[in-house]
């Protein structure tokens, strides 16, 4: 029975293993959230809403039906956060961490396996690079909590309640979960500066790329002999981290702009500044609120909800189409209104395949928001269209941003949401593989060409 299971899995494509990894990742959440001791005395959940809850928690997403802080209790708190690394760090890249701790050999299958689940090209480096991402984020977990927890005591009562809600805070904000046990975000801390300016660096340094953070950790540890070599930074490491502060500082601008007149209006520039820039910083995939969002105006919502569906960088704890995508796309804009047939960027030229994979990411990304917002307005049409268009893009984005409505939904709507939240953290290359296969097999034969009317 085993060897036969074992000759069927070996048929599998990485793309679907590590969907089932996934799929096993939620089941085994489900297991653990509906232990009596995750709940406080007397709680009881219902079975929906504990898989809403797993795979919101797996995704990294943050949706919740529910407040985590009138549900769970301390024991709960501390299954949220051990599966939030599983989701945010990525499946692979923490069973290949126990694998070497356990000693085992990591073979050909899982090389390939974390090659997929961390979008990278070659077979080479693989375990050094699921050390060096788990290194780093669990050290930025840690020194956030620890500057969480000291400025908390201002806070809170005790220092262990102060030291639990840093810890939480930052494993929330660096993972960008957007899950809290305050019950109301960070609107608590919507007066403290510096609370809000460290989830934004926590919820960067979680979404801007692990292979980011990697190649700075090596630029600022070159020996002094090293030098004398510059070091040359990957275009993928320029296009994402210039792509992605181009849109915290664009959509912090016009965030100011839209609500100037509006829910800034009685507010001094530092506090607007503030709400505007944490806003925007959260809104790429972390879902952290410091204020109402639905006392925003509808071109604010309109932006965040497009944010949200770009989402973070490539191998990074975010979801949506991805920052590269969304580059990649306004350069071929670019240089096709231009008539350029090759695309150049940083002194490189962008290779052709990743410029179609870029836009049949898009294109299958707003086909499926489409179709899920279509299907919302039917199932829940209570709820009004922006509502719904933003929720559609938070749960796709892995973002967890609400405007309310998540509790309110049918058992549909909950399931049309899981399903985006799944499918934005696996990614979509790993959606597309699932779908059509990942073999590259060229035929040997062509038809004749000819062209066809567009636009």
């Amino acid at each position: 029975m085993r060897s036969k299971f074992r000759v069927w899995l070996e048929k599998r494509s990485p793309a679907q293993v590590i969907t089932g990894y996934y799929l096993l990742a939620v089941t085994i959440s489900i297991l653990l959230f509906c232990i009596p001791a995750v709940h406080k005395p007397g709680v009881k959940v219902s079975f929906i809403d504990t898989v809403f809850t797993a795979v919101s928690v797996v995704s990294d997403t943050g949706l919740s039906v529910f407040s985590i802080s009138e549900k769970y209790s301390v024991f709960g708190y501390f299954v949220i956060m051990i599966v939030l690394q599983f989701g945010g760090i990525g499946i692979m890249a923490m069973s290949t961490f126990f694998w070497m701790l356990l000693g085992r050999k990591i073979g050909f299958r899982e090389r390939r396996l974390i090659m997929v689940d961390n979008n990278q090209f070659a077979l080479s480096g693989l375990v050094n690079l699921v050390r060096e991402i788990i290194k780093i984020i669990i050290l930025i977990e840690l020194f956030g909590a620890l500057i969480f927890g000291f400025h908390f005591l201002k806070y809170f009562p005790s220092w262990k309640e102060a030291f639990l809600q840093g810890l939480f805070a930052s494993v929330s904000s660096t993972t960008n979960a957007g899950l809290d046990i305050t019950g109301q975000s960070l609107v608590p801390f919507a007066n403290d500066y510096f609370v809000q300016f460290v989830s934004v660096i926590l919820i960067i340094l979680g979404a801007i790329g692990f292979p980011v953070l990697i190649e700075v950790k090596t630029y600022l540890s070159r020996k002094k002999m090293d030098l004398a070599h510059p070091f040359r930074f990957s275009l993928f490491t320029k296009l994402t981290t210039f792509t992605y502060f181009i849109l915290l500082v664009v959509g912090t601008i016009f965030v100011l702009l839209f609500e100037y007149n509006h829910y800034f209006k009685n507010f001094s520039w530092h506090e607007s500044f503030f709400y505007a820039l944490f806003q925007t910083a959260s809104t790429r995939s972390a879902g952290l609120t410091t204020m109402d969002i639905t006392q925003f105006s509808m071109p604010t919502l309109l932006l965040m909800s497009i944010f949200m569906f770009i989402g973070g960088s490539p191998n990074s704890v975010g979801g949506g189409i991805r920052t590269t995508t969304f580059a990649l796309n306004m350069l071929f804009i670019f240089h096709f209104a231009r008539g350029n047939r090759d695309i150049k960027v940083f002194n490189r030229e962008l290779h052709p395949d990743d410029i179609m994979k870029s836009l049949a990411i898009t294109m299958l990304a707003i086909v499926m928001c489409c179709v899920s917002v279509v299907a919302l307005s039917i199932s829940d049409s209570q709820h009004q269209l922006i509502e719904i268009f933003f929720e559609v893009c938070s749960a796709f984005g892995t973002v967890g941003m609400s405007m309310g409505i998540t509790p309110e939904l049918s058992v549909f709507g909950k399931c049309v949401l899981m399903v985006l939240m799944f499918i934005g953290r696996i990614g979509l290359t790993s959606f597309l593989f699932i779908i059509g296969g990942s073999n590259k097999k060229r035929t040997n034969y062509h038809y004749p060409k000819e062209r066809v009317i567009t636009g």
